[in-house]
């Protein structure tokens, strides 16, 4: 084949050139200049000083620091911040902080309180508890910026003692008669506990501490010794349990070593031994789990504190056996009455085990507390007296029935009777000393034939319906529940709060006349059963706690 070259061949190729070659001059016109990267000046302030740097242009306060090699602390910072580009002539400071903390210590004043004691004569006053001041520390945050401070202020403060108010009794007397009296009555007035003997115009503390909480407080049968409880000052304890001698003015007060005594701590008998029944403390309402235990520690004159004996083992307790159980020593010193939400019966320390004597419908309260009957004996030990929760015939919710009966257990033989109806849930029926009664027949009384005969005292609610926030009236009545008379306050005068009342002990050669004392308004009133004339002895409005031996 021939090849030919065209003669135009040249003249193609130029503007195909041309063409190129100003597409490279506008592309070249598009990128961007090439600038030559320059320095700035900067001034950076630190420990008191001035720097002058010379850093590429574009750097941030960081670079800064780095090209200075200056250490920055945790706590310091810069002006402005670290992330700031910097430009020509800019200043720069690093504030240097320094965090210091202290601790002070601060005195806190004790509380002067003062007490009106009804027990002391007006005019006249008693340091019953020296004050002492608390402790606190507070802990301090002191900032300093470049050696100035720039803020100091509390983060942390804790008491280490708290105070303890200083309590001083103040006597307001009022002149009531005095009368005599048998035995000695203690109560417990203002966190103290005092007695009164012979006569109610007599009276002595006993225990001044201001610290007793009266969930205990019970007279020995001989009135030589008490048993109380105090407030706990170790965390996660209710209360501890002491003793105290009370014929004398020894001032003997002994620490049992037993804490957390909430229902049941009594004397045994004729011994100078207490039984008692203790709890777990718990965070949540009530503030307990009861172990339905029972267990004996003894004292002497000498101050000796025999060690614990158990024994009944601690239980489940039933239904609501969370709440706790009860006790009331017999007479014997061998046997103690029972009562729980669920039953009354007996305990006899020489067996094992408990005998039920009732089974009781567990009242429903619907609240965080149960509902325990009591249960006491009569002086001559054949029989029991307590309350039942009794519900009507075919009752759809009998755990909830608002009837409450005083029942009499005789311990001879026989079903337990229901000798009052609708008393009340707090009725608390109390019997008398065994006295001598001329045996009545008709209308003819023998002056020479007599039989041990006594009486019952026990509250009824004024609303029986609301017995559980209804007020109450004390009655008297025959041991079988016949002659019942209501004795105390009068009519139309507001009611009693629940209690257990106390009758007067019979002492060999005392003339004194029988007499049950109650609290009432915050006083000890002594009343009458015979005739209902009461008198009140005290008049400050501060008594809790009553017990008569």
């Amino acid at each position: 084949m021939r090849l030919y070259h065209s003669q135009h061949e040249p003249k193609l190729r130029l503007p195909y050139l041309l063409a190129l070659w100003s597409i490279v001059i506008i592309l070249a016109a598009c990128s961007p200049p090439q600038v030559r990267q320059g320095t700035i000046g900067v001034n950076l302030k630190v420990d008191g000083q001035t720097i002058q740097l010379e850093i590429p242009a574009g750097s941030t306060v960081q670079d800064a620091l780095d090209a200075a090699k200056v250490a920055v602390n945790e706590a310091d910072y810069t002006q402005p911040p670290e992330y700031t580009l910097l430009e020509d002539g800019s200043e720069v400071r690093l504030v240097r902080v320094v965090e210091e903390f202290t601790v002070e210590q601060v005195v806190i004043p004790f509380e002067h309180q003062e007490v009106r004691n009804e027990s002391l004569p007006a005019g006249t006053s008693r340091l019953t508890q020296p004050g002492v001041n608390g402790l606190q520390e507070n802990t301090y945050r002191r900032v300093i910026e470049d050696g100035l401070e720039t803020s100091n202020t509390i983060v942390r403060s804790v008491i280490v003692e708290e105070p303890v108010a200083e309590i001083v009794m103040v006597g307001s007397q009022t002149p009531f008669a005095s009368m005599a009296i048998s035995g000695r009555i203690a109560y417990l007035i203002g966190g103290n506990a005092w007695v009164m003997e012979e006569t109610t115009g007599n009276r002595r503390p006993v225990v001044t501490t201001g610290d007793l909480d009266g969930q205990i407080f019970s007279l020995s049968t001989d009135g030589v010794w008490l048993v109380f409880t105090r407030y706990a000052e170790k965390e996660g304890t209710i209360n501890n349990l002491w003793a105290a001698k009370v014929d004398d003015d020894s001032d003997l007060l002994l620490d049992l070593h037993v804490s957390n005594v909430v229902h049941f701590a009594e004397w045994v008998p004729g011994l100078s031994v207490v039984a008692y029944s203790t709890v777990e403390p718990r965070n949540t309402a009530p503030g307990w789990q009861a172990n339905n235990d029972l267990s004996l520690v003894g004292v002497s004159t000498s101050g000796y504190v025999a060690e614990g004996r158990e024994i009944l083992e601690a239980n489940s307790g039933g239904v609501y056996g969370w709440w706790g159980m009860n006790f009331r020593w017999g007479s014997d010193g061998v046997r103690l009455a029972y009562s729980r939400p669920d039953s009354v019966g007996i305990l006899n320390t020489e067996e094992e085990g408990l005998n039920t004597l009732l089974e009781i419908i567990p009242l429903q309260t619907g609240s965080d507390w149960a509902w325990e009957p009591g249960a006491t004996w009569g002086p001559d030990g054949n029989v029991i007296y307590t309350v039942d929760h009794v519900a009507p015939p075919e009752s759809a919710s009998p755990e909830q029935s608002t009837r409450f009966d005083l029942v009499a257990i005789p311990l001879t033989g026989g079903a337990p009777v229901h000798i009052v109806s609708d008393v009340g849930m707090f009725s608390y029926p109390e019997p008398s000393p065994l006295v001598e009664t001329p045996i009545q027949s008709g209308d003819i009384s023998s002056d020479t034939v007599k039989e041990n005969a006594y009486h019952v005292a026990y509250l009824q609610a004024v609303f029986p319906e609301q017995s559980d926030t209804s007020p109450y009236r004390l009655v008297v009545m025959d041991r079988d529940g016949s002659n019942r008379q209501t004795i105390f306050p009068e009519a139309g005068s507001p009611g009693l709060d629940p209690q257990r009342v106390e009758w007067s002990p019979l002492m060999d050669g005392s003339d004194n006349e029988s007499m049950i004392a109650v609290i009432y308004q915050g006083n000890i009133w002594l009343v009458n059963p015979e005739n209902g004339q009461a008198q009140q002895i005290t008049g400050d409005g501060l008594t809790v706690r009553i017990d008569w031996k």
